[in-house]
């Protein structure tokens, strides 16, 4: 029987499919005892001083409206901190007169909407990578604009070389992910160093999505922050000029465990946050405001031991893999993105991926499948971010069904 509604629902809103990561957690819903290395949630338990610090703003009646940029609180300690990590100069005050832009986001899925709002019109393009964060294609579905895949395999960066030939008048911007979501890989500074060249060349945004920033291993930490206190990922934004063409996203889920939090932050060119810092008064109003509390809080808790302690897991999981596959070395992130070995054959009708998708989910083992992320079904993404002994019992699965 036809949906009465059928005829209303709009183009865009039709052309959007659900989140494959969310079918995956439905479809896990419905399995006892399972093994989740499906989702990218840490399984660290937040910090007591951000828990409390939220807790006692709530208690407090910080409670009403925020600004819509962000409260004092946070924005003082997000310029502290961008001014020490990049060299930037932004002013929590948007009249202060400073060249760069800061405001706070609905995590950095709501900071990446805001940018394609600000910059994106039917028509124009958006280069994103491929393999890509489910969200990124939607970008450009849901402003009219196109978002034009650049093939990253095998090694899954997203090099100058790469993008070059796929530029055309009407690209507004890049889309750059390091440390990267579905694959871990970290770009050098030099891959940034270059792709920051071509973009100032070509009058294009540089979107820098660096939600997994502090989450870098030890041998992709090759660069000081600019007060010398501390290795950090490389990033485009270090680089001299960038500030003038880099627009940087980040969040705090990841980093302190508070994904359900749903807070980032934004800085980089001043009229494109002033552009973006209006759209957020229509489309998200502003950010909780006791959360805002707790994540400036969270700026001074040290998460270093839980890095730590995801990189060997990461260790554990390329070791584990390598035994029957190719995987790139995620040097950051929580995910590993492993091709699936012809070896194991496919089910009639599936891809590799989907394949080894259903295989594992008999076995009680919730993987994504690569197409989720990539317009090919090669290969699967496995998440570590799950305690050690389901971690060791999922490999065990995986690399048997792999083995053929």
């Amino acid at each position: 029987m036809p949906d009465a509604l059928d005829g209303l629902i709009s183009s865009r809103a039709r052309a959007i499919n659900g989140s494959g990561i969310r079918q995956v957690l439905e479809i896990g819903a419905r399995v006892p005892d399972k093994v989740d290395l499906s989702i990218g949630q840490p399984d660290f338990p937040v910090p007591d001083a951000i828990q409390n610090a939220a807790i006692d703003a709530i208690r407090t009646n910080r409670n009403g409206y925020p600004p819509s940029r962000g409260i004092p609180q946070l924005m003082e300690r997000l310029a502290t901190h961008v001014r020490a990590d990049l060299g930037w100069r932004c002013a929590p005050d948007p009249a202060a007169g400073e060249e760069t832009g800061l405001m706070v986001t609905s995590g950095t899925s709501g900071g990446l909407m805001l940018a394609a709002l600000a910059l994106l019109n039917d028509g124009d393009e958006i280069i994103i990578p491929d393999p890509w964060f489910v969200l990124y294609p939607y970008l450009a579905t849901m402003t009219g604009a196109k978002a034009v895949k650049c093939d990253t395999y095998p090694d899954f960066k997203l090099t100058a070389s790469r993008v070059e030939p796929l530029i055309t008048p009407r690209t507004k911007a890049i889309l750059l992910c390091s440390p990267g979501n579905p694959s871990g890989v970290v770009a050098s500074e030099r891959e940034c160093a270059e792709l920051l060249a071509l973009c100032q060349a070509r009058n294009i945004v540089l979107i820098s999505d660096e939600i997994y920033d502090e989450f870098a291993y030890s041998e992709t930490r090759t660069q000081y922050k600019a007060d010398g206190s501390k290795k950090v990922c490389p990033s485009p934004a270090r680089l001299p000029g960038a500030a003038e063409r880099v627009l940087v996203i980040r969040g705090f889920g990841k980093t302190y465990g508070v994904t359900g939090w749903r807070l980032g932050y934004a800085t980089g060119p001043k009229r494109l946050i002033d552009e973006m810092a209006k759209l957020q008064q229509y489309v998200y109003v502003g950010v909780p405001h006791p959360l805002q509390v707790g994540a400036a809080a969270a700026l001074d808790v040290d998460m270093t031991p839980h890095v730590a302690e995801y990189e060997r897991r990461r260790d554990l999981v390329v070791r584990r893999l390598r035994e029957v596959t190719d995987v790139q070395m995620p040097g950051g992130a929580f995910y590993a993105f492993a091709q699936v070995p012809a070896r194991m054959g496919t089910d009639e009708g599936r891809s590799p991926a989907r394949t080894l998708f259903h295989r594992a989910l008999d076995h009680k083992v919730l993987i994504v499948p690569g197409d989720t992320f990539s317009a090919r079904g090669t290969h699967f993404r496995l998440s570590f971010a799950t305690e050690a002994s389901k971690l060791e019992r999922g490999l065990d699965v995986l690399v048997k069904l792999m083995k053929g």
